[in-house]
């Protein structure tokens, strides 16, 4: 895990700085939620921006913006109200959750409607994670079993794909605008030659699985993400949602 600056960056390199773009890119906001926010990498970047930054995580390990810290359980109601924030920031956080759906939903009752939710995860959709997945039972982000003697915060307990994920936001009153990755790592390109391969396959199987053509037409939106270079070959993936967009 990179450091920045004097701060644990408790993420792969390069992913704040992607949230941090996606996020510029939004119109109107000015408050944000940072969550899980470690030491607080992110959020100080963020408020280098300018926005008025408020910083959540289990526990009371942030070292800056203390004024504006509040605890919060990811899997249980988060303590803001209604529609405070124009965007929430979740770096590394929902797949260690129990509770996933109920984060989501959470998240969509505290953003204002039209405001961002900028999510990073481990890439479970990379063909690397894929062949490993295929060769093992375990994905890139969670090559071994866990241990069960020991559960911990940290542990990979939600590890999904992007159409996974892009279901849960679907279905809480979000719509995906805008899929990024932290890095393609050199070890990734290997796998380049068995995009054509992969793709008429999954076509063919969307083709024949469905029949509904509204849901056919979802699907094709669905194919056109799953085999785009930052799901692809990306290490992390990091998804903008915006709430109440149709």
């Amino acid at each position: 895990m990179p450091a920045e600056g004097d701060l644990f960056a408790n993420t792969s390199r390069n992913a704040n700085a992607v949230a941090e773009a996606l996020l510029a890119e939004e119109p109107g906001v000015r408050r944000v939620l940072d969550i899980p926010c470690g030491e607080g990498a992110l959020t100080r970047r963020l408020l280098e921006r300018g926005y008025e930054v408020h910083s959540a995580d289990l526990e009371p390990v942030a070292k800056v913006n203390l004024e504006r810290f509040r605890l919060a359980d990811m899997d249980r109601p988060l303590p803001y109200e209604d529609g405070f924030f124009d965007a929430v920031v979740c770096v590394d956080g929902i797949e260690h959750l129990t509770r996933p759906f109920d984060f989501i939903a959470e998240c969509a009752r505290v953003l204002r409607p039209g405001g961002a939710f900028i999510l990073c995860t481990p890439n479970a959709s990379a063909l690397r994670s894929r062949w490993r997945f295929f060769l093992t039972g375990f994905h890139n982000k969670g090559k071994t079993p866990l241990d069960e003697r020991a559960p911990h915060p940290l542990h990979h307990i939600a590890l999904v794909t992007f159409p996974e994920l892009r279901y849960r936001l679907h279905t809480r009153g979000f719509r995906v605008t805008a899929v990024r990755a932290n890095i393609t790592k050199a070890a990734a390109w290997f796998y380049l030659p068995w995009v054509p391969l992969a793709y008429l396959v999954t076509r063919l199987v969307f083709w024949r699985e469905e029949r509904d053509p509204a849901v056919r037409r979802q699907n094709r939106e669905v194919l056109g993400q799953l085999f785009s270079v930052p799901v692809l070959f990306g290490e992390l993936l990091l998804v903008k949602a915006v709430k109440g967009v149709a």
